[in-house]
């Protein structure tokens, strides 16, 4: 059975596997062992609760089956984006230029570097098997952080955002980056990519100028990138956009992949969650539901059939429960595939 649960030291050298058998850039899961032990070792401390409540804590999670324990992928969530720090994206926006002597009006699309999604909560750290990608674990292990994020709210921000991979070519080619950034930086996509995993985005406010950046003055092949996701994120998008997700007006500031924004009221999977006390027994038929227990340290969350209907005790199959770690009378919350 397919769990997601909190990652720990031992998934090290599986979640180094993991990140060289994906298609998706995860910059937040840098191949750098001493630095995944560091995020694994934060997400340690944010599970045993180290920290009050508005302290950031970075939560990361790791999708195991459970006979075998291997692991199948991850997935993060940070309380506040930037992490006490600004969080940098670009803003699209558009100025109006005109000249009533002339009779021209022209709306002129313009980047601005700005930090207003700081403090939001970011969904990230996203990575699967790839032969898990078309199954039913990329929405368990993708829509688990929001059960959990259901249980645990008063730690964080209603408002939610998911940065999305955008355009580069199997060569690590990135031509949104190559058009802007690396005028400022002289780093290749792939270096100033390594930079932001191991270090944060707090280093572009180092180097990049303020100024705002005319978008009819970047190349063809930038502008034609700019707010599009690569084609290994299509399956993560349609999840998100399901689930209530939107596309806003920012964009990541080394590739151009679009920002996706949300609010946790407003996704599928709180409009649809309920939370009842469990009954473990052996249940026949039903319908198949994400099922967590609500522990804010030791979170389980799976797949299985439930049978709903009134009352506040719901039976629960045997071996959900003992996947769960949920005894009879523990409260589970649940929420339809």
């Amino acid at each position: 059975m397919l769990v997601v649960r909190p990652s720990t030291f031992v998934d090290l050298p599986s979640i180094e596997r993991l990140l060289n058998e994906t298609d998706a850039r995860v910059t937040t899961l840098p191949k750098d062992r001493d630095k995944l032990s560091e995020k694994i070792s934060q997400s340690d401390d944010a599970f045993s609760g180290g920290g009050d409540s508005d302290t950031p804590a970075s939560f990361l999670f790791a999708l195991e089956e459970t006979e075998t324990q291997e692991l199948h992928g991850t997935c993060g969530i940070d309380t506040q984006a930037g992490n006490g720090y600004p969080f940098f994206n670009y803003r699209l926006d558009e100025v109006i230029h005109a000249s009533h002597h002339l009779n021209i009006s022209s709306r002129v699309p313009i980047l601005f570097l700005s930090h207003e999604l700081t403090g939001k909560t970011l969904l990230r750290s996203f990575s699967i098997n790839p032969k898990l990608k078309e199954t039913e674990a990329f929405e368990l292990l993708s829509r688990a952080r929001l059960l959990y994020i259901a249980a645990q709210q008063e730690r964080f921000n209603p408002e939610l955002i998911v940065e999305i991979q955008g355009i580069f070519n199997e060569k690590g080619e990135c031509a949104f980056w190559d058009a802007v950034g690396r005028n400022f930086f002289d780093l290749d996509f792939l270096t100033a990519d390594y930079y932001c995993s191991v270090k944060s985005k707090t280093f572009m406010s180092e180097l990049i100028p303020q100024h705002p950046v005319y978008v009819p003055l970047l190349p063809d092949a930038a502008r034609a990138t700019i707010a599009q996701n690569h084609e290994a994120a299509n399956r993560t998008c349609q999840l998100l956009y399901r689930e209530g997700f939107n596309r806003s007006k920012f964009i990541d500031p080394f590739d151009g992949g679009p920002v996706l924004t949300g609010e946790l009221h407003q996704t599928y999977t709180m409009r649809t969650l309920k939370s009842k006390k469990a009954k473990p027994s052996n249940v026949i038929g039903g319908l198949k539901y994400l099922i967590s227990n609500q522990s804010a340290s030791d979170f389980r969350c799976t797949i299985g059939t439930l049978v709903d209907g009134i009352g506040q005790t719901i039976r629960i199959p045997l071996e959900v429960a003992e996947a769960l770690n949920v005894q009879e009378g523990d409260s589970i919350s649940y929420s339809p595939l």
